[in-house]
């Protein structure tokens, strides 16, 4: 069969590119074309445009980016009613993907969704268009399914991907050899993949450099830029980037500052503590404020549904706020303990791996029925 998948960020394409791997098992005749990334690339298929044209994030950055998102919109259509697939699969990525959604409904294609949109943090109403566009909706957070139910929408819970990809990680012996960062601790930044995120948050994470000389920053660049990009961020700190090697950056880290997403939860996985870190324009922030519902932002406060990891945002997203923060992560015993115990907990909400097979074994079986 043909699959046509849309990711729009990191995060989604690696997710994507676990599903494709799973896709393949379940069938030998799987034809892939995508909006995703390299590890999409890397499983096969036609990459028809990479995520790194496609993630603004926020209210203000979209609409000043209101044009190149809907020339990619008008792209993806298109190709989509060129290539004809069996089954559309978008992955996360809702502003865009709703709308292609939508389109591909018209089209009769059958619309998967895999990682639920956010509808449960702001505008709930927003249901009603899924349950319209949408033929197979697969949540990756448990609270989800009795969330669509109280809407009247019956979801497959399928796992969380993270896991899937934290299984599969294999550990490189000469990690911290190659990258020359054997003796001191280290202390990751993970600043985010997309330039709104860098741009806010890297500069006060480089901060922590004079703040914590015993111990060595390492960033986890985005596969979507390179050293160079990440240059006029440093000032002329030498601090180390290293690419497409996040989870052994992870596996040598004694604590992290982590930009709010995905990250927070692949951090929280492996046992590393954090302080996540937010920042938009003071729009963007404003708006939020008075629409999203939630208590935290990170995805590991919001499964607990407690405070595990502390979120700076905004205002109090500055370098002494971070510098306090880590300083009790790394030095504080008790403090320390009590998180990763509370990692302990998570481990077991989150269940074991198998996400993306099951949810490749859904696909393929409401692809067939169809």
């Amino acid at each position: 069969m043909k699959y046509y998948l849309v990711a729009g960020e990191a995060s989604g394409d690696l997710h994507g590119a676990n599903l494709m791997k799973a896709l393949k098992e379940q069938d030998s005749q799987a034809e892939f074309r995508y909006f995703g990334g390299d590890l999409m690339q890397a499983e096969g298929g036609t990459l028809v445009k990479h995520y790194a044209e496609m993630a603004y994030m926020g209210f203000v950055e979209v609409a000043l980016n209101l044009r190149s998102i809907l020339k990619n919109m008008k792209q993806c259509k298109q190709d989509i009613t060129q290539w004809q697939p069996d089954v559309l699969v978008l992955i996360d990525f809702p502003g865009f993907n709703m709308k292609i959604a939508e389109y591909a409904k018209k089209q009769g294609l059958l619309v998967c969704y895999y990682i639920s949109p956010k509808v449960w943090a702001w505008n709930q109403k927003r249901v009603l268009n899924i349950k319209k566009v949408v033929d197979h909706m697969f949540c990756i957070l448990p609270f989800e399914v009795d969330f669509y139910k109280q809407w009247g929408m019956q979801v497959d819970y399928v796992g969380n991907p993270l896991l899937d990809a934290a299984a599969a990680f294999k550990p490189s012996a000469t990690f911290l050899q190659d990258n020359k960062l054997e003796g001191k601790p280290i202390i990751a930044l993970l600043p985010g993949s997309r330039k709104q995120e860098i741009n806010h948050l890297l500069p006060d994470m480089v901060a922590m450099q004079e703040r914590f000389p015993d111990h060595q920053l390492v960033i986890a660049g985005a596969p979507s830029f390179n050293a160079a990009y990440y240059q006029p961020y440093l000032k002329g700190h030498n601090i180390p980037i290293v690419f497409n090697a996040t989870y052994n950056l992870l596996q040598h880290a004694e604590a992290a500052v982590v930009a709010s997403g995905t990250a927070t939860l692949e951090t929280a996985l492996f046992h590393v503590p954090q302080v996540v870190v937010y920042k938009g324009s003071t729009i963007t922030i404003a708006i939020a404020r008075m629409v999203i519902k939630i208590k935290f932002i990170s995805l590991v406060n919001l499964i607990m549904d407690k405070l595990v990891v502390r979120e700076l945002i905004q205002q109090q997203c500055n370098p002494q706020e971070i510098y306090n923060e880590l300083n009790s992560l790394i030095n504080d015993k008790s403090y320390r303990r009590q998180m990763l115990n509370n990692y302990n907990e998570l481990d077991i909400c989150m269940g074991t791996p198998g996400a993306s097979a099951k949810t490749a074994a859904l696909i393929v079986k409401y692809a067939i029925k169809k």
